[in-house]
């Protein structure tokens, strides 16, 4: 018997576990973050994360909604704060960005095709899906933009200039700059 699990006294194994989960991503990439190692992280026996998640991939698709949730609580934090339509459009992509850049290893867990399946996505990441797009498509309304692909074509740009960002092609003061330029043309 392990010590690990003699040590355990949570109330609820299963938060616990993706709480280590979390943690582990901050430090390295999901393919490298494995059901031992969280059994490991979170002091229980290597074969708790089982009685949770039904294999690996299980347990990357709650750190993917996890993810998206933070991504979505810190978009829509900038949106509010912003004074005004052209800040609140500026400042949620801003903070897609940094979120993109400051949790590399969360944002790439959201995109993973083979986590969150283009078109099939869990019953708990489609309504973070959408929040997502109506935080971003309400604050493109509020500056004059409204049709599906005018919204398609700014999520595109922030989810690159994101991307570039977060591998180091494009510094994140950069990608920033390059956002503003973005916002400042759609506005126009």
């Amino acid at each position: 018997m392990s010590s690990s699990k003699d040590a355990y006294h949570h109330g609820d194994l299963a938060r616990a576990l993706e709480d280590a989960a979390m943690q582990l991503l901050e430090r390295m990439p999901a393919a490298e973050v494995s059901l031992r190692e969280v059994a490991r992280a979170a002091n229980v026996s290597h074969n708790a994360p089982y009685h949770h998640f039904s294999d690996r991939r299980g347990l990357l698709k709650v750190l993917a909604e996890r993810s998206m949730a933070e991504l979505n609580r810190a978009v829509h934090a900038a949106i509010e704060s912003a004074p005004d339509a052209h800040a609140a459009l500026r400042d949620g992509g801003a903070a897609y960005v940094r979120f993109a850049v400051e949790s590399a290893n969360a944002f790439d867990v959201i995109y993973d095709p083979s986590v969150c399946v283009p078109g099939a996505p869990t019953a708990t990441m489609a309504p973070l899906i959408g929040e997502l797009e109506e935080l971003l498509g309400s604050a493109a309304a509020r500056i004059g933009l409204s049709n599906a692909g005018e919204m398609h074509a700014l999520w595109g740009v922030v989810h690159v200039l994101g991307t570039l960002a977060a591998a180091g092609h494009l510094t994140p003061d950069q990608a920033l700059a390059s956002w503003n330029v973005v916002v400042k043309k759609f506005a126009a």
